[in-house]
């Protein structure tokens, strides 16, 4: 008897072995009552948890304006030497301050950092003025910038988020999306939010001063992959932040919002952004390699040379062997003319175990015209002369 119940025992626990679950990825708890974690390259939502609630966002507000500050400094119509005067609105500003005084006059590089490092009020008005014209203009911008980037549950009343007002509020999903917007295309912006202390000259034309300013964000001394973002809190947002990390090549943004008090929101920024890194892996073909050129039909050249819309980033969290992953090329024997720079001429296709997990677009890489009669009587003329 003792001897059934042993190879049943064995039977069983063969059964467990065959039919548990192959993987099993770590979890994570956040205390906060919004948040998300996303992978920067691709988008990719690893994590979330009341994502698309709507709350009051406080500094992280900030974000926006910094992006408004870099496309303008790309756009050409503002430098970071040009100096911004400070109003008495500006000055007049509550919160977090570096106490600007009206009229006193700081470089854009200087605001920037005040608002970066500090989340200065002031800064961040005087640069909304210096860039808009008035803070209410400057707002307008915001808004038109979220409807552009897809925030459908975002609206802003202030450049800075010390406003209580209902009207000014956002989601974890869209500061997640703001923030990617932010260190994708400008990613020099961690020369600023990575700045942890830095002394600056408060110049007015009664003395000048030396006024100290730290991060508000303590993950830049607590946690190693950190490389900014931005910290918010009032009373009505509680505490609030948009945390980067970079660890071998892999960026994520972890967003907490509404955490109960700072350590928390710092603890789950943290907790979300290594359960990230334990799960994920990228797969990256910057697709540097020179395609062939593809015939024409019709067309003043015979040939029209292709390029690679840009690189390629999957994130797994199925732990895959992206050894695996085959690419192939998609294209037509020939494309007829006219050809347009940017027109799309085929795909890479990227499949891994037999799926297909993304595309590139191939592009043409210039021009060329539609031949006309003339053309073919060159050609012709070229053949007959030349032999070409």
């Amino acid at each position: 008897m003792r001897g059934k119940q042993r190879i049943i025992w064995a039977l069983l626990a063969v059964l467990l072995v065959i039919f548990s679950p192959a993987k099993v990825h770590a979890q994570v708890t956040v205390t906060a009552p919004s948040a998300i974690l996303i992978e920067a390259s691709t988008g990719q939502v690893i994590y979330e948890n009341n994502a698309t609630e709507k709350r009051s966002p406080a500094s992280i507000t900030k974000i926006m304006t910094m992006l408004l500050i870099f496309e303008h400094m790309e756009k050409g119509s503002i430098g970071l030497e040009d100096e911004v005067t400070v109003s008495a609105h500006a000055s007049s500003m509550g919160g977090s301050q570096v106490f600007l005084a009206e009229g006193e006059v700081q470089t854009l590089e200087t605001m920037l950092k005040c608002i970066a490092v500090a989340s200065a009020n002031d800064a961040s008005v005087a640069v909304a003025e210096f860039i808009a014209g008035s803070e209410s203009a400057f707002v307008e911008l915001m808004n038109v910038k979220a409807a552009q980037l897809g925030m459908l549950d975002s609206h802003f009343e202030d450049c800075c988020g010390l406003t209580d007002s209902d009207n000014h509020y956002t989601t974890a999903r869209d500061v997640a999306i703001m923030s990617r917007e932010l260190i994708t295309k400008y990613p020099e912006v961690f020369t600023y939010t990575g700045i942890w202390m830095e002394d600056f000259h408060h110049r007015t034309a009664q003395n000048t001063d030396i006024f100290t300013v730290s991060s508000t964000n303590k993950l830049l001394k607590q946690y190693d992959w950190i490389t900014g973002l931005k910290t918010g809190s009032t009373d009505k947002a509680k505490y609030c932040i948009s945390a980067t990390g970079n660890k071998n090549g892999m960026e994520l943004i972890a967003v907490v919002m509404g955490a109960p008090d700072p350590a928390n929101r710092f603890a789950d920024a943290a907790a979300l952004l290594n359960y990230g890194y334990s799960i994920c892996q990228m797969y990256v073909d910057e697709n540097q390699e020179p395609l062939e050129n593809i015939s024409v039909k019709g067309g003043v050249k015979e040939e029209g040379p292709l390029a690679y819309e840009g690189p390629f980033h999957y994130l797994d969290t199925a732990k895959s062997n992206l050894a695996d992953v085959e690419k192939s090329i998609e294209l037509p024997e020939e494309l007829a003319a006219p050809l347009q720079v940017g027109q799309q001429a085929g795909q890479a296709v990227y499949r891994l175990d037999g799926k297909v997990i993304g595309t590139v677009p191939i592009l043409v890489k210039e021009d060329v015209e539609k031949a006309v009669y003339k053309d073919y009587l060159n050609k012709i003329f070229r053949l007959f002369f030349w032999g070409e």
